[in-house]
């Protein structure tokens, strides 16, 4: 995934919002969001080249969310799946803080990553590019392929635009039109991540479209204060044409959303 968008606690009948683009070569096989037949508890996509997601919610209310952190110099093709972490943290029984001395454990062997994990009553940020990891007050997110909250044109615009849709709710409409926007940003204001001019204007948008590459998929999540979950994922082919979307609303198990859950460790 590219882009994502997160509201914690940040409005009193949603504890968590999201709305997230993910990126991706379109000849790179995918399964669209459902749950998941060796894991029914998991919903979320699925990258059938690697077996992993980049974004996904249990039925208990675990949540992940991964990107890429674009740094094309130290990328290492035999490096294992970073969607991985996010299928291990939602298919498990982790409290986030020992999952993160997992992902210490680990962080060597990856590709640069972020990586957003936990629930609505408590969601921690890891990066294994050197930011410190830390757990998420109530606010406003945004996350590309930089650390988080990077101030990229579109995470500041898009951080705005979200802060303001939530003002819409239950409506997502708002969210998935700051998805769709296709606003190429001026050379000025791009950042130098190591990728050519040409491709930098490319992913300065938050909806990416070349021929070969772009945004596959936009979704938005709600999960509201009674428990209830709705899922929509709008999924799209080359040239932006429409490819199929995915509606899946459930409520979260009794007590998902009641206590924070457990801090075992030292949280750092």
């Amino acid at each position: 995934m590219c882009l994502l968008f997160m509201a914690l606690r940040a409005h009193p009948d949603y504890p968590l919002v999201v709305a997230a683009n993910r990126d991706e070569f379109y000849a790179r096989p995918t399964r669209p969001s459902e749950f998941w037949v060796d894991h029914p508890e998991l919903l979320a996509g699925r990258d059938l080249q690697s077996g992993g997601t980049w974004m996904g919610i249990t039925r208990g209310g675990r949540f992940a969310a991964l990107t890429n952190h674009r740094d094309p110099a130290r990328v290492r093709p035999s490096a294992p799946s970073r969607g991985a972490l996010v299928a291990d943290y939602l298919s498990g029984h982790d409290a986030p803080i020992d999952y993160q001395n997992k992902l210490a454990a680990s962080a060597a062997a990856h590709n640069a990553y972020n990586l957003l994990y936990g629930s609505a009553v408590q969601m921690r940020y890891f990066a294994n590019t050197g930011a410190p990891p830390h757990e998420l007050a109530a606010g406003v997110y945004g996350l590309s392929n930089d650390m988080l909250d990077t101030p990229w044109p579109k995470v500041v615009k898009g951080k705005s635009r979200l802060a303001q849709a939530l003002h819409a709710l239950p409506s997502t409409e708002a969210m998935f039109e700051l998805l769709r926007d296709d606003h190429i940003a001026p050379d000025e204001h791009l950042p130098r991540t190591g990728v050519s001019l040409d491709w930098e204007r490319l992913l300065s948008a938050a909806f990416v479209q070349s021929p070969d590459y772009g945004t596959r998929s936009c979704t938005v999540l709600l999960v509201a204060a009674d428990g209830r979950v709705s899922w929509e994922e709008r999924r799209f082919g080359p040239a932006a044409q429409p490819d199929g979307t995915s509606c899946v609303s459930f409520s979260l198990a009794p007590g998902s959303l009641a206590a924070r859950q457990p801090v075992r460790g030292n949280d750092t």
